[in-house]
């Protein structure tokens, strides 16, 4: 009798409908979290945070007190133009910085304290003079995402050029026939006053990676977690005698230590949480020591990586847990194909679509780079992303166990043994 060849297997048709519907839908769903997350940030785009700062103290003209300042503001609030894609929140220059400090504002508009006196200047101008141009200042803040600044920096600027040009036709309409004693270039200037100037309202340090080395370290940690989960689920099972381990042309077996599923979880998740301490420093050695990241509160960040780590692994492990071998691929969705979109690290959460915001609400991506960016950029201020990243992991964490054990728990007490009958006979009780 002719023994089957290997190739044969290629002709069963379930072979190639299991595999094909499994990575066809991968396929689809990775193409619809990363593609149609980042497709047309700018229709999606909806009450985008950027302050609006009237610091103009005012001036005398035409016998009345004028504040052009409060006109250039009412006029970006009025403004159709960006409808409701931007917030424009009014506040005064600390509430300003200090919110631009935190990540929570992707830029502002800041209208100066001479404004008013600087541009009716102009109409006192003489033919022969020709007079300084008050300046709009338009401030971006990279350190809350590139996408989001550049996003609040082109609104800003539009915004700021339309105020200019409406505030110029009101002066010169006001002015009338004395437009006529200004030399050209006052003329050209009272027609549109305002110079914009743009600057970044919260300076980075150089190797923060123009703000992204917050998402990458955050990315690192869940990987670390993702992966050492896939590993220390194998060697567990290993460990137990459940699976054989390949390594290069040996195959190695153990003899077979009886254990519930509840037994093998709790194996997993203790070495874990024991591996992540070492994986969390050498993680914030690589990056620091070694690369030379930027960052400061360097305790805080080594406890927030090695609990960020733990908690993603045994999130991870719980699934593999509930789900056998597809839960890698459920492990892999959660993780990375629905978190990386929705991590608010190049496009801002208010420029995605519905179905990503909700997701962002719990991914844990998000959550541990809204932490880090906290850490890293924002002088670990507990409402710039820290608190938030603490009770997400915390809740991830809750979820996470009670999800693994209670599925693993209902398992056992149904006697779904994972031990084939064949091989009862060779097991061991678990060591207490």
């Amino acid at each position: 009798m002719q023994p089957t060849h290997p190739f044969r297997v290629l002709r069963a048709k379930p072979l190639w409908i299991a595999n094909g519907v499994i990575t066809g839908v991968l396929a689809l769903l990775f193409t619809v979290f990363y593609v149609g997350a980042s497709i047309d940030p700018v229709d999606h785009m909806k009450e985008l945070p950027v302050g609006l700062v009237n610091a103009d103290r005012g001036a005398a003209a035409g016998g009345e007190q004028v504040n052009l300042g409060r006109q250039i503001t009412e006029s970006v609030k009025k403004s159709a133009a960006s409808g409701d894609k931007i917030d424009w929140q009014v506040m005064d220059e600390k509430e300003m910085k200090d919110r631009i400090g935190q990540g929570k504002l992707f830029g502002a508009l800041v209208v100066p304290g001479d404004f008013t006196s600087s541009v009716t200047a102009l109409t006192g101008a003489s033919a022969t003079t020709a007079p300084a141009r008050p300046t709009l200042t338009v401030l971006t803040n990279q350190s809350a995402g590139s996408v989001g600044s550049g996003l609040a920096r082109t609104a800003t600027t539009e915004a700021a050029r339309n105020a200019s040009l409406q505030v110029g036709r009101e002066l010169t309409a006001r002015n009338g026939s004395g437009s006529a004693d200004l030399s050209t270039a006052a003329r050209l200037l009272l027609a549109d006053p305002a110079a914009v100037t743009v600057r970044d309202g919260h300076p980075l340090d150089s190797h923060s990676g123009l703000g992204l080395t917050a998402f990458y370290y955050a990315l690192v940690l869940v990987v670390c977690g993702m992966l050492s989960a896939n590993v220390i689920s194998g060697q567990v099972d290993h460990a137990l005698g459940y699976t054989h381990n390949d390594m290069g042309p040996r195959r190695l077996h153990r003899p077979l230590v009886r254990a519930t599923r509840v037994q093998t979880l709790a194996v997993a998740g203790t070495l874990m949480a024991g591996l992540s301490v070492l994986m969390g420093t050498l993680v914030m050695v690589g990056a620091v020591g070694v690369m030379g990241m930027d960052a400061s509160h360097l305790p805080l960040l080594w406890l927030f990586s090695v609990a960020a780590i733990a908690v993603s692994g045994i999130g991870a492990l719980s699934l593999l847990a509930v789900f056998g071998t597809p839960g890698m691929l459920v492990v892999t969705l959660v993780f990375i194909g629905m978190a990386v979109p929705t991590a608010g690290a190049t496009t801002p959460i208010e420029a995605l679509p519905g179905f990503y915001r909700f997701l962002a609400e719990f991914e844990p991506l998000r959550q541990l780079t809204g932490g880090l960016r906290s850490i890293l950029y924002y002088d670990a201020q507990a409402d710039a992303g820290l608190t938030r990243a603490w009770v997400m992991m915390a809740a991830g964490l809750t979820a996470g166990v009670l999800f693994g054990f209670g599925v693993t728990n209902w398992y056992d007490r149904k006697g779904l043994d994972r031990i084939p009958a064949e091989r009862k006979p060779e097991e061991a009780a678990v060591p207490v």
